[in-house]
């Protein structure tokens, strides 16, 4: 049975609670939105993916710190694996950025006309699975506005052992203009401390602003980890420079240029 809310906006995927908790936090956690029945594609695909990305060396180890090995196999002591554009990749990825439900969840976020930024794929394996530290998305992007959304979905259940997203609520409402590799623990920053933990079911979604402070641990767990994430924006955002960076394709998603 549809809310009150949605009966009275019909169109709106999310309640106007929602909305607001993302407004005060710069997140809000959607729970399922893949059904199993697709999650066994998009895990043959993200499985598929990384094992090709392994053999050519297409990916990057975000855990290696910039040493010479990049494989755990090879001598890196933690893997935190990532591929640019899974879209550009396989057709399965590339067919969820229109997923509808997905779609609604960020135009009630950010509006009618949304374009992709760029997508990319988390994999923190069993055993030796490396932390993501505590960062704002657009320290490193430096887009204007700074009103991009990410979508983070889960490919396997996803808890405080083995890398859930923890947030640090209303860190979106400063840019803390810190570079990759920071550590943010500097007077007047935020304390990860004080983060808030959010697991998710295999086929959840979390979406957060791109200036939410938010990390992931390591994965010591049997459990591996597999994530999508998928950054949107409204047409027209740009670097300080001018225009974003060449290398992605970035699709309108929804609406008008």
């Amino acid at each position: 049975m549809k809310t009150a809310e949605k009966q009275q906006n019909p169109n709106r995927s999310l309640t106007q609670d929602q909305i607001d908790t993302f407004r005060r936090d710069g997140y809000v956690s959607i729970g399922k939105l893949i059904a199993d029945s697709e999650l066994e594609e998009l895990r043959s695909e993200y499985d598929r993916a990384f094992n090709e990305a392994r053999e050519s060396a297409q990916y990057r180890n975000l855990s290696a710190d910039g040493g010479a090995a990049q494989r755990h196999d090879e001598g890196a002591e933690e893997e935190m694996l990532q591929i640019m554009q899974m879209c550009e990749r396989s057709l399965s990825f590339r067919r969820l950025l229109y997923q509808e439900p997905i779609l609604d969840i960020a135009e009630d976020l950010i509006g009618p006309n949304i374009q992709l930024f760029h997508d990319q794929a988390l994999f923190k394996p069993a055993h030796h699975g490396g932390p993501i530290h505590p960062h704002q998305d657009n320290a490193y992007w430096r887009c204007l506005p700074a009103t991009l959304v990410s979508c983070w979905l889960t490919l396997d259940d996803v808890d405080v052992d083995n890398g859930a997203m923890h947030l640090l609520p209303g860190s979106h409402l400063a840019a803390m203009g810190h570079e990759r590799g920071d550590v943010l623990l500097d007077a007047g920053t935020p304390d990860p401390a004080e983060s808030r933990v959010v697991p998710l079911p295999a086929g959840g979604a979390l979406f957060h602003h791109c200036q939410t402070l938010h990390f992931t641990p390591p994965n010591r767990t049997d459990r591996q980890r597999r994530a999508f994430a998928i950054h949107f924006m409204t047409p027209g955002t740009r670097s300080p420079g001018g225009e974003l960076p060449i290398g992605f394709s970035r699709p309108l998603l929804r609406g008008h240029m």
